[in-house]
This record gives structure tokens, sequence and C-alpha cells, in this order.
């Protein structure tokens, strides 16, 4: 996974501004936001993409899942927010580590 750019901010090679952490998850801002909030959150198990999750990571996506909506909270979410998962190169994945996009703000975007 060297090449992973999460993993290699992960790993502190690569600067990001973390919102949070703990033992299984990476929550930082996005350095090209899509909105007024946009953090990214990751697992620090490297997972390339969601269609390749087995049952062994159902602990890891459930706290993931459970996590997002304080993560948008902390951020001032209070009205609501998206999340997205981009899955492999048809869905929009840039990066090959799974990741849910966690996006809101007045100037949330529309689907095109």
């Amino acid at each position: 996974m060297s090449e992973c750019i999460f993993c290699k901010i992960l790993a502190g090679d690569i600067p990001s501004t973390k919102v949070f952490e703990d033992d299984q998850l990476y929550v930082f801002k996005d350095i090209y936001p899509k909105a007024d909030v946009h953090l990214l959150v990751i697992p620090k198990q490297h997972i390339a993409r969601l269609d390749e999750v087995r049952a062994e990571h159902a602990d890891l996506l459930s706290h993931m899942m459970l996590s997002l909506p304080q993560l948008a909270k902390s951020q001032g979410l209070d009205t609501g927010f998206r999340t997205i998962i981009n899955t492999g190169p048809g869905g929009g994945q840039e990066v090959d580590h799974l990741h849910i996009h966690i996006l809101g703000g007045s100037n949330l975007p529309g689907f095109k």
C-alpha cells in the first residue's frame, strides 16, 4: 500500500488537517472541498473499495457509519449532511482506499 495517498497520510508522510482520529478511523478535511464542509472518513485498515469489503469488515463499517452523525455535528452540520461513497473508476473513485465523504453547509452542490 506504499503508493496509496491515504496510507501515506495515515503514516504522517503527507500532511492533512485532522478532524478526528481513533483506533480504527482517521478523518480529515478534503484539500479540494466541494462544499463548505467536506470531510473524508477513512479506515486505518487499507481496503481499496466498497466492493471489496467482506464479512470480517462488518464491525469496521458499522463503526464508520455510526461515527458519521457526530462527525457532521462537530462541524456545525446540525440540519443535515450528505454522505458519498464512490466505488471504482466508474463510480468516480479517485483514491483506491475506501472512504466516505461528508459534505454540508450552505454551498452544498446539487447532482447533475
